[in-house]
């Protein structure tokens, strides 16, 4: 089983690259209008859908749970290296937990997050959920 998740944008080129970069996968399918990327780890059909305009970002966000602060941080890096702009969060009480994460965005401002839960907390501050 797959869980599918498909977001529209308005520059497939720029969303393809950034998203191959992001998942470090190619997508499997590429249209005029289309691409699809299949991943096993995550199990996750990710598709986009190229629009002529997108308004503002139609989700809360997306992330990936890592293991641990290292996996974070080294992901971070990777991006890093690829010239995207990440903005970190760490020892961020969010969601119930205190966490290490950073953000990223994607050309339409869809925010991403890699994070790792450090601990639970009785707590959910309202807008820590953003970059």
């Amino acid at each position: 089983m797959y869980t599918h998740v498909g977001i529209n944008v308005t520059n497939l080129e720029k969303s393809i690259e950034f998203y191959s970069h992001l998942f470090e996968h190619e997508p499997v399918k590429v249209k005029d209008d289309y691409a699809k990327f299949l991943l096993e780890e995550p199990k996750l059909n990710f598709t986009l859908n190229l629009r002529d305009e997108v308004s503002g970002n139609q989700v809360s966000h997306f992330g990936f749970q890592v293991k641990n602060t290292d996996e974070v941080m080294a992901q971070r890096d990777r991006l890093n290296g690829l010239r995207f702009t990440t903005r970190d969060q760490m020892n961020v009480t969010c969601c119930y937990s205190v966490q290490d994460k950073f953000w990223v965005q994607d050309p339409d401002g869809n925010e991403w997050e890699f994070f790792v839960p450090k601990e639970d907390t009785a707590t959910h501050p309202g807008g820590c959920c953003s970059a």
